[in-house]
Parts: structure tokens; sequence; C-alpha cells
């Protein structure tokens, strides 16, 4: 059985970012606009008026601070208040191929590879913007890969479904080597009309190197060591779009067709669920989290990850061992763990121990366990 390691990554960051003050704005505009065309309806207690949001509401619920976006005018215009991306011929790369290709190439020069040496090509993120043919066959295409691609979506957890799939392949055999990628555009289907969540998402994209070690040329790679996945089913956290929508077209455009989740339940559920999971994974491993140097974890919220990392550890993690990059981002689904992963790996020295986990709907739970080499 062949050894797998992560050899290289690359990150695709929009150029256009959101501050925390600018959504507010756009958002309590919208509040106002809402409950003075409907003062009448507020008024008969037919409906409830909406409540204002605040940068300090924000903050406190999530850690956010700002996001990177695709599309920030629309987002902003309280009118509109989504992304506008207009369609592309189908002679054009799409949207989520031109991210995918961008961090693509990174990850290729990080490890020190080229799309020769590529046998597979996995598409793994929350949503993808069309059923065929599959997005990752055209960012296989656009690399010019020979082999296979397919497309994934296990929601947040994409990404580390993404890795133990590649790494089944890199171990038996498959693939010498197989880019891992993970277009995220959040905010597509964000109701930035919610107060609740409309601070929560923001777009990226992440992708992965997966190879054979013993063909591995980069610096530093991170030896997977092991990995685990587990789905547990729950509605709390769901999206209704789809491609049925259409055979019952009273219910398109409900708020249902976008992100909804019961947050606190979701808080109460997933802590113990992940803390669990990453326990028992380093029990089998004959590891503590005393030997883990890193923790990369879903970047969905400041206080579900601090709480994570203070159960294992038995007291409150420092940054530099559990870093976060959602103040900048915010949740950018399956591509958080990883951005964070790229961003600070190098702080990690030979030998050091560290855990990419991602959590989020399904549920979904992914940990997998890397060793820099």
């Amino acid at each position: 059985m062949e050894l797998a390691v992560i050899s290289g990554t690359g990150l695709f960051t929009p150029q256009e970012s959101i501050s925390n003050d600018e959504l507010v704005t756009s958002f309590n505009q919208y509040v106002e606009n809402f409950n003075h065309h409907h003062r009448a309806e507020i008024a008969a207690g037919v409906l409830e008026a909406l409540l204002p949001s605040s940068v300090e509401f924000i903050e406190k619920a999530s850690g956010i601070k700002s996001r990177y976006v695709v599309d920030k005018k629309g987002l902003l215009n309280p009118n509109i208040m989504a992304p506008r991306i207009p369609e592309r011929g189908n002679d054009e790369l799409s949207l989520q191929a031109e991210m995918a290709v961008v961090a693509a190439k990174q990850a290729l020069q990080s490890a020190h590879k080229t799309s020769d040496d590529i046998d597979a090509v996995i598409i793994a993120c929350s949503n993808l913007q069309r059923a065929y043919p599959a997005v990752s066959v055209e960012v296989q295409n656009a690399l010019g890969i020979k082999g296979f691609a397919f497309d994934m979506n296990v929601a947040c957890s994409s990404a580390t479904f993404g890795i133990q799939t590649a790494e089944n392949m890199v171990r038996t055999g498959k693939a010498r080597a197989v880019l891992v990628i993970n277009p995220e555009i959040c905010t597509a289907h964000l109701n930035f009309r919610n107060r609740d969540s409309h601070f929560i998402f923001g777009d990226a994209c992440t992708a992965m190197v997966i190879e054979n070690k013993s063909a591995c040329q980069a610096k530093h790679a991170f030896e997977i060591i092991d990995s685990t996945l587990v789905t547990n089913f729950s509605n709390n956290i769901r999206n209704n779009f789809g491609f049925l929508n259409c055979t019952h077209p009273e219910g398109i455009g409900k708020p249902d067709k976008l992100f909804v989740q019961e947050g606190r339940k979701v808080f109460k559920d997933v802590v113990p669920m992940v803390v669990e999971m990453i326990t028992e994974h380093l029990a089998k491993l004959n590891l503590s989290a005393s030997d883990i140097k890193m923790f990369f974890l879903h970047q969905a919220n400041l206080n579900m990850n601090r709480l994570i990392a203070s159960k294992l550890l038995g007291r409150e993690a420092e940054f530099h061992e559990a870093p976060v990059i959602l103040d900048e981002y915010a949740n950018t689904s399956s591509a958080g763990s990883v951005i964070a992963f790229h961003k600070y790996k190098d702080k990690l020295t030979k030998d050091d121990m560290s855990i990419l986990c991602s959590f989020g709907a399904g549920y979904s739970v992914g940990n997998v366990v890397l060793k820099r080499v």
C-alpha cells in the first residue's frame, strides 16, 4: 500500500471584499424600506417588523469581520441583496472552473508538478453551478490533464471527503496524483435578507495536490496518517434548491431554496459530535490532542471552534494551535479549513502532527490526521 501526502495547496481569493459595516448598512436600509412599505400590515399584526442588524451582533455571534465576494455591487444594493453574475456562453470557461484553475495552478506549482503528473481531478464543494457536464471535467480540460474527473458534494465537509477519496486512489495505485479543488461561491445561496444568517458566508476556492509520497518533489509535504468520515442525517442545515423545483413552480424563490439553518441546534449537536470523533480517531492512532500541534478546524463560527478546541485540549487554545481565518474570509464552506491549512501550514516543522477537520450540513464530519515530512 502506497503512502499519500498533500504536497501542494492553492487559494483563489476574489478581488472584492465586504466589511461588516458595509453589510450592516445595506441590510438595515432594506429593513427600513420593508418596515415602511409594510407599515399597515405590521400595525395590524399581519406581519412582524424586521429587526436591524449591527456590527457588534455579527462579531459576537460569529467572529466574522469581513468576507470576499465575487460580486459586491449586487450584494450591497438594498433592492437586490444578491450577487449578480452574468451567464457565460457554453464556449466560455465557467466561473467555478475559472476559480478552480487559478487555485489548481498554485497547488501544482507548490507541489512542483505539472498537468502531466495528475491522473484525476475532484471538484468537491457545497454547490455546483450546473448539473452536467461536470465542472471537474471542464477544469481537467482547461488544465490539459489526462485521466478522469468527477464532482462531489458533501456540503461543508466536501474537502475532507475529497481528500479521503484522493488518498484512497493514491494508496491503491489507481492514481499517481490527484487534484482536489473546492470552488465555493457561497454568497449565491445565502439569504442576505435574513438577519440571523446574512453575514455568514464568503466566496473562495482552494486546491490540493495529493500524491504518492515516493514521487513527492515538494520541499515540505504532509503525510496523510489517516482519515475518517461520518454522517448523521439532520434537517438543521438545509437548502432545497434543485432540478425538481421547476416541477413545482409555486415554490421557486421561496426562502428554503437558499441556505437555512437552526443555528443553536447545530451548535448543540455538532460540537460534541466533532469532539467525540476527533478524540476517538486519535485514540485509534495511539495519539492524544496534546500530540497535535495545529487544529485546522472548519471555519464557520469562532465560538464553535474555540469550544471544540478547548474541549479537546482541556484548556483554551492559542491562535497558533487553532488558527482562524473566518474574520477575514467568513465561512467559505468546504474551503475554510483548507484556507487555514494553506496559510499556516508552514508554521509546522518536520514530524509535527496536525488535524484538518470539517463539519457541517448532513450532518457530515471529516477528520484528516497529518504529519509534516
